[in-house]
């Protein structure tokens, strides 16, 4: 029997989910399971991308990544893990879109004898310690908080001590999403900006939309809105343009999507943060490999960020 009848991947493009069918001990490559957030969102197309070339390249393994239908899909996330322990893969790195509830899948993993690495997202070390792991269980990925503080700098220096400012934050549930709105309130601490309100939109275009559209109406003297990523950025920007206060509402965010990289560009977005998603997933499985070849590591891999604004497109 060839190797292409030992694999089989049924993928249901709709859903962004691959279904794995495959028995590792007959296969002639290592098995890794890619586990992201929703490829709705820019950021994580490209970090499937970037991990889909480094696999090729590398030639060593076998990729299989999968992705949830929308940031809010745990379920899809849960099914993914459970698919590959029961596929008995050789190594999984994860992204969880909730930091509590992805533990439980990590620990059935571990279990059965698979190694994970934890990545973009860290996860909770409270539910790390109930769920019998330890709190300073490996996680690959950048500093959240300080990139948000940041860029929340640089609103602030850009609008001036005491503008009145919005943070559109992501899903609750996520460590990042805590991360980044409290290096946002670093600045606005350091700046002394005038907070009207912080609201969840859950990483979501069409929700940052909605909710911005209603907070426009609110609140018609925000001067700048700080959005926990790039995808919440679009959703805003399109609800500023539609109320036509362009140019009277500066906007930053985070990931460095191509969208926002054009709107940043054009002027209607002042800045983001670069946490160089291609290279994110990529990174997070070479670190593997190294667990799966004996090494012992463990605490916070960080990885880089970067401030990008007009200048540097």
């Amino acid at each position: 029997m060839n190797f292409a009848k030992k694999l089989t991947v049924a993928v249901m493009s709709l859903a962004f989910v691959c279904t794995v069918a495959i028995a590792p001990a007959m296969a002639e490559k290592p098995v890794v399971g890619l586990v992201m957030k929703s490829l709705a969102n820019e950021f994580f197309k490209t970090m499937e991308e970037g991990a889909r070339k480094f696999a090729k390249e590398d030639g060593t393994f076998i990729l299989i990544p999968v992705g949830m239908n929308s940031e809010t899909d745990i379920d899809t996330q849960v099914s993914a893990m459970e698919n590959f322990i029961a596929q008995k893969v050789d190594l999984i790195v994860v992204a969880p879109a909730d930091s509590v509830g992805m533990t439980i899948p990590v620990k059935k993993a571990i279990d059965a004898g698979i190694t994970v690495v934890n990545f973009d997202v860290t996860l909770n070390k409270k539910a790390l310690k109930t769920a019998g792991l330890p709190q300073d269980f490996l996680f690959v990925g950048p500093d959240n908080a300080d990139g948000a503080e940041i860029v929340g700098d640089y609103l602030g220096k850009t609008l001036g001590k005491g503008a009145k400012v919005i943070i559109i934050e992501g899903n609750p549930g996520a460590d990042n999403a805590q991360q980044r709105k409290a290096g946002f309130m670093r600045s606005i601490e350091k700046y002394n900006l005038d907070l009207l309100t912080s609201r969840t939109a859950h990483w979501e275009t069409e929700e940052a939309n909605t909710l911005m559209t209603n907070l426009l109406t609110m609140h018609p003297d925000v001067q700048g809105v700080m959005c926990a990523n790039d995808s919440m950025v679009l959703g805003v920007e399109k609800a500023i343009a539609a109320a036509g206060m362009t140019g009277k509402i500066q906007i930053v965010g985070f990931d460095n999507i191509g969208a926002v990289q054009e709107l940043i560009k054009q002027g209607t977005c002042l800045a983001t943060i670069d946490q160089f998603g291609p290279e994110m997933a990529a990174n997070a499985i070479k670190i593997g490999f190294r667990i799966v070849g004996g090494e012992k590591l463990s605490g916070w891999q960080k990885t880089p960020i970067k401030l990008v604004t007009k200048a540097d497109l």
